[in-house]
C-alpha cells in the first residue's frame, strides 16, 4: 500500500506520522514516480513547527525533492517512459512512496549516478547555484561567506564556489565540523566561539565581502549586512533562529521576527547593496530551474561536484531525522529512504 509522510499539526517531531495513501494517479504532462530516496531539510522542520510560508493545512506531506523510478505516464508527450531512473524538484509533497510530478520537473537520471546522490541534489545545489550563479553572477574574483556552511547548503556552495574558482571563501559552523568546510576550501568560522563579523571585517582589511548566504534571519541578518560589501548581495533562504530547538515556541520565533530588520530601500541605494529572499519551493520559471539542475547534474557527472551525504533514515524513523537535524548533528544531507 502507498504511504507517506503526514504533519498532524503544529509541534514536536511526535506530531509526524506515516499513513497510508491511496495510489495517485497522474494526468496529462505527469508522470507519477516510485521513490526512492526523499530529501529531508530545515524547511520541513519550519513547516512542521508551523513556521514556514506557503504551507498547506495539516495534516499534509512535505518533501521539496525525490529520486526513484517511473512507474506511471499520463501520455506520451511526457517524453518520459515507464522504468525511467530520475530526480525531481517538486514544490511539496515529496516524502511519499509514490508522488504525481509534472514532467518539466523532473531530469533524467545517467546510470553514472546513484538514487541517493541524486536526491541530495535538488534543494541544496539548486538553492546554492540560484543564489550564487543565477541571481549573484559570482566571479572567480569575488568573495563568499557562507552560514550553516556544513551543512546540506553550505557544502554545496563551497563546492560551486571551488568549481568557479573563488579562493576567498569563509563559511560558519560549529568548529567539531571545520574539517569538512577546509577540504572545500573555505576558511572555517566556528559560530559559537567566534566572530565572524570581526574576522571578515580584519581580514577584508573592512571592504566585507561580495555574497553573503544566510539561511539563520532574525538580528543575523543584520550583523551579514554589516560586512557586505559595496555592491554586495545578501541572500537570506532560512530562518533558523525561529526554530533552535525541536519544540514550538511562539515566544522564540517572535523574537526571531521582531529582531528580523526591515530592509530601507533607501539605505540599501545609497550604500550600492542589494539583498534576495530566495525560496526555490516557490519558484514558478521551471525553464530556469531545469537548466541549473542540469548544469548541477553535468557538474556530478565530471566530478567536480559531490554532493555530501551525512546520513540516510528509513522513512519510519522520520522523527529521529527531525531531531538529528534540529541538533545540528549533520554534515551534509539528510535523507529518507522509501523500501
Amino acid at each position: 500500500m502507498p504511504r507517506r509522510v503526514e504533519f498532524t499539526k503544529a509541534g514536536s517531531p511526535s506530531t509526524i506520522r506515516i499513513a497510508e495513501m491511496p495510489m495517485p494517479e497522474p494526468t496529462s504532462g505527469e508522470v507519477r514516480v516510485k521513490v526512492a530516496f526523499a530529501g529531508i531539510n530545515f524547511a520541513d522542520l519550519l513547516m512542521r513547527l508551523g513556521f514556514y510560508q506557503p504551507r498547506p493545512p495539516y495534516p499534509f506531506t512535505p518533501g521539496y525533492e525525490v529520486s526513484g523510478v517511473i512507474d506511471a505516464v499520463g501520455d506520451e508527450k511526457t517524453g518520459f517512459t515507464v522504468g525511467q531512473r530520475v530526480v525531481a524538484a517538486m514544490s511539496t509533497g515529496g516524502q511519499a512512496s509514490h508522488v504525481v510530478v509534472d514532467q518539466n520537473r523532473v531530469l533524467l537520471l545517467p546510470d553514472e549516478i546513484e538514487l541517493d546522490v541524486a536526491a541530495a541534489m535538488p534543494v541544496t545545489y539548486l538553492t546554492a547555484h540560484h543564489m550564487l550563479h543565477h541571481l549573484g553572477h559570482m566571479t572567480k574574483d569575488e568573495s563568499v561567506l557562507i552560514h550553516g556552511g556544513a551543512g546540506g547548503v553550505g557544502t554545496a556552495a563551497l563546492q560551486l564556489c571551488q568549481l568557479a574558482g573563488v579562493t576567498k571563501v569563509w563559511a560558519t559552523a560549529s568548529g567539531s565540523k571545520s574539517k569538512i568546510i577546509e577540504s572545500l576550501g573555505g576558511r572555517a568560522i566556528d559560530r559559537h566561539n567566534e566572530d565572524f563579523v570581526s574576522i571578515i571585517k580584519k581580514e577584508t582589511e573592512g571592504a566585507g565581502v561580495d555574497h553573503i548566504l544566510d539561511p539563520i534571519g532574525g538580528d543575523h541578518l543584520t550583523r551579514s549586512l554589516s560586512v557586505l560589501k559595496e555592491g554586495g548581495r545578501l541572500y537570506t533562504y532560512g530562518m533558523s533562529a525561529a526554530a533552535p530547538t525541536a519544540k514550538r515556541s511562539l515566544l522564540r520565533t517572535y523574537l526571531a521576527w521582531r529582531k528580523t530588520p526591515a530592509f530601507d530601500p533607501l539605505r540599501l541605494m545609497t550604500r550600492n547593496r542589494g539583498v534576495f529572499g530566495v525560496h526555490m519551493g516557490t519558484w514558478k520559471d521551471e525553464k530556469v530551474m531545469q537548466a541549473q539542475l542540469q548544469k548541477i547534474l553535468e557538474g556530478i557527472m565530471s566530478g567536480a561536484l559531490s554532493p555530501v551525504i551525512d546520513s540516510v533514515f528509513d522513512v519510519e524513523n522520520v522523527a529521529e531525522a527531525h531531531q538529528y537535524l534540529h541538533d545540528g548533528k549533520n554534515i551534509g544531507k539528510v535523507l529518507l529512504r522509501f523500501k
